[in-house]
């Protein structure tokens, strides 16, 4: 009985707490569900990694070079596809209805997973038709990927959908079906001796569509691709930049990759993403927060506008130490045995590439609350120029310093690069606060409650 009367905010005699104390207990409250909603953000990318990174072992270690590329040449256009779906399906969706009650998040869920599905559509129909022009293991791997790409965007919805409302767990349940049943799925091609990319694609598309099939169990919303135009046309001034926004992140990724084989060889774009590979951990840990990042920042300038600032600082400046950290502990533990536990005999041509590699993680890390503040406030218009001068930055640094010092100079160039995006993503954050304030952007909205994000939808 005195418990509850403590947490109802009275004192023994019935009589109600002092103002600090109901304040101190709501923001150790507030606290604590921020800190559970960060967790389950880390444990769902982690488990979500986990997949991806089993299903590149997997085909690498028996497919062998030649099928392995095809592989990554249909991961590449995947990872492109679901930046471009989640542009115009689920970043509008976290950042207008984060703070969203029950059944308003239901009916923008149906339309905002009725868009991903028809994003899958459309780049399944493009890679189906990109199937029937490329020929030997690259056609097989895309028509794997175009037959199975709906359910890959669809579940990835969920995902983003979940964390919208506050519930990582079940985002972390969905991944973590898709995993169990990947596994038992490449088991099952391994005893029947199915060594094709076209099946391990297949497979991993498929069990990602299962998963995609519980989430409306979870959720106990039924997509709607009714929905999507209505969701594409109420969001238009979103979604298109955050569309952007994502391929050209991607788009400068990927630049710089090529770039970087065509010039110095594959040997040395092969050290360049080895010493990418050892900030996995905080990689992880950057896109875990991420997914919750967006979510909270949105719901605390509902609530509390005044402290979003102080959580996106916190959030860029504890990624960054991070960072810091655990690179100073590869920079101490690589020439001791850990880089040939690895790396094997790659890791002496990557140590050199590791500190740079550091620097361009912080820088990164170092825009994370920016970017999670930028996106929270709706200000697309300033997100999207942020992302492209850091991209281009990123691709232009990156191939510049691989000719003129080879990858030791790419990977500089690159973390000027990064530094130069954080600055940028920390100005546009100034300018939109100068032309917002701390009130988020609803311009381009259709005059329907549905879209407000506040009360139950017509």
């Amino acid at each position: 009985m005195a418990l509850a009367k403590v947490l109802l905010g009275t004192t023994g005699d019935g009589e109600e707490a002092p103002l600090p104390v109901q304040l101190t207990r709501a923001l150790r409250t507030f606290v604590t569900q921020a800190v559970r909603r960060l967790g389950w953000g880390v444990a769902d990318q982690g488990m979500s990694s986990l997949t991806n990174f089993a299903v590149n072992i997997y085909i690498a270690r028996d497919l062998g070079a030649v099928q392995y590329g095809a592989f990554s040449l249909a991961y590449v256009t995947y990872a492109f596809a679901l930046n471009a779906s989640r542009g115009v399906s689920t970043d509008p969706l976290l950042v207008r209805f984060s703070a969203a009650d029950l059944q308003t998040w239901r009916r923008a869920t149906a339309r905002c997973t009725g868009t991903a599905i028809v994003a899958g559509l459309a780049a399944g129909i493009c890679l189906l038709t990109a199937a029937m022009l490329l020929h030997g293991p690259s056609s097989l791997a895309f028509l794997a990927l175009g037959l199975t790409m709906p359910g890959l965007l669809l579940q990835d919805s969920w995902r983003f959908a979940f964390f919208a409302l506050g519930r990582g767990s079940q985002a972390f349940i969905n991944d973590t079906i898709w995993a169990v049943t990947l596994l038992a799925a490449l088991t099952l091609l391994k005893v029947t001796d199915h060594r094709n990319v076209f099946w391990f694609v297949l497979a991993w598309g498929a069990t990602a569509t299962i998963g995609a099939a519980v989430g409306p169990l979870q959720a106990r919303v039924l997509p709607r691709l009714s929905g999507a135009w209505e969701w594409l046309s109420g969001h238009s001034d979103l979604g298109p930049r955050y569309m952007l926004e994502g391929t050209a992140n991607s788009a400068a990724t990927q630049l710089r990759n090529y770039g970087i084989g065509f010039i110095l060889g594959l040997a040395a774009l092969g050290s360049v993403q080895a010493a990418s590979t050892l900030m996995g951990p905080v990689m992880m840990l950057l896109y875990g927060m991420g997914l919750v990042a967006l979510p909270e920042a949105a719901r605390l300038l509902q609530r509390s506008p005044r402290r979003v600032g102080h959580f996106c600082f916190l959030l860029g400046v504890g990624l960054t130490m991070f960072a810091a950290g655990w690179g100073a502990i590869l920079l101490v533990a690589i020439p001791e045995g850990l880089g040939h536990w690895l790396l094997g005999s790659l890791w002496r041509p990557t140590y050199p590439l590791l500190l740079p590699t550091i620097l361009t993680v912080m820088g990164s890390c170092a825009s994370a609350g920016s970017g999670a503040y930028l996106h929270a406030l709706g200000a697309a218009r300033h997100s999207l120029r942020a992302m492209l001068i850091s991209s281009a930055a990123y691709a232009v640094c990156g191939l510049l310093g691989a000719e003129a010092d080879g990858a030791a100079g790419a990977v500089c160039g690159t973390a000027v690069a990064t530094w130069l995006g954080a600055l940028a993503f920390w100005w546009q954050l100034r300018v939109a606060r100068r032309e917002l304030g701390d009130r988020p952007a609803v311009t381009g909205l259709v005059p329907d409650p549905s879209y407000e994000g506040h009360g139950e939808l017509t």
